[in-house]
């Protein structure tokens, strides 16, 4: 719930002081949770994102005048450096609130907790695996690229070297992918996946009372805060 709230807060909402509320929630929880190196790739990889949304609102806002610097044809204006900062800190707190949830949160206690309550079991399967696609590709990636070097495939090296060995690795990665759809499937079936019946809980989620008042208090108070905004009732800087 603290990740989708700061996430809609921090992109919805305009501005300064609601996605740097974000940021400072994200931090506090990356510390308080010491994911320490583990937090270093999620930042790393919205990198490119945010110099494309900096150069492109700097140089190529429509309609700004306020010439701050120039760079041969191009002019940075004002306006377009405010709207870069405010829409880069956006994009920033949205992605790291996503990843503090992927990574203070596991998948497996996340769907029990989800069909517990109440929701279907293909609706958490759809979940489970939407979350665990990218780092199971990434894990199969690595399996087979070790497996290429091992039969002697350079993959290492110079640029031309690395986009060579691209083809060998896709093929092997696209079947395992298709194979395993096939090997889930039949695993889900001799579980009794498509039974009509609900399934028992075994491992129950902890969740107290003064947790789940606290999540409906942030949930509402987001509601709130966003449609006070939108309507124009409350201004953030």
């Amino acid at each position: 719930m603290i990740a989708l709230c700061t996430a809609a807060l921090a992109f919805v909402l305009r501005g300064w002081l609601a996605p740097l509320v974000a940021l400072a929630v994200v931090g506090a929880t990356v510390a308080g949770a010491r994911l320490g190196r583990s937090f270093v790739p999620f930042v790393l990889a919205t990198i490119p994102l945010l110099i494309s949304i900096v150069l492109i609102n700097s140089f190529l806002y429509p309609g700004a005048h306020d010439t701050v610097f120039t760079i041969g044809p191009f002019r940075a204006t004002g306006t377009g450096l405010t709207v870069a900062g405010q829409a880069s800190l956006r994009i920033l707190a949205f992605a790291l609130s996503v990843a503090v949830f992927a990574l203070t949160t596991p998948t497996d206690d996340l769907l029990a907790d989800l069909e517990q309550r109440g929701l279907g079991r293909r609706a958490s399967f759809v979940v489970g695996a939407a979350i665990q696609t990218i780092p199971r590709l990434a894990a199969r990636a690595g399996e087979i690229a070790d497996s290429q070097r091992a039969r002697g495939l350079d993959t290492q090296g110079s640029l031309w070297r690395r986009v060579r060995g691209i083809v060998p690795l896709a093929a092997p990665m696209i079947s395992g992918a298709l194979s395993e759809v096939e090997e889930r499937t039949m695993a889900l079936e001799a579980r009794a996946f498509s039974a009509p019946n609900r399934r028992a809980t075994i491992r129950p989620m902890p969740d107290t009372k003064l947790e789940r008042a606290l999540r409906w208090l942030l949930g509402l108070a987001t509601v709130v805060l966003i449609a006070a905004t939108v309507t124009g009732r409350l201004a953030l800087p």
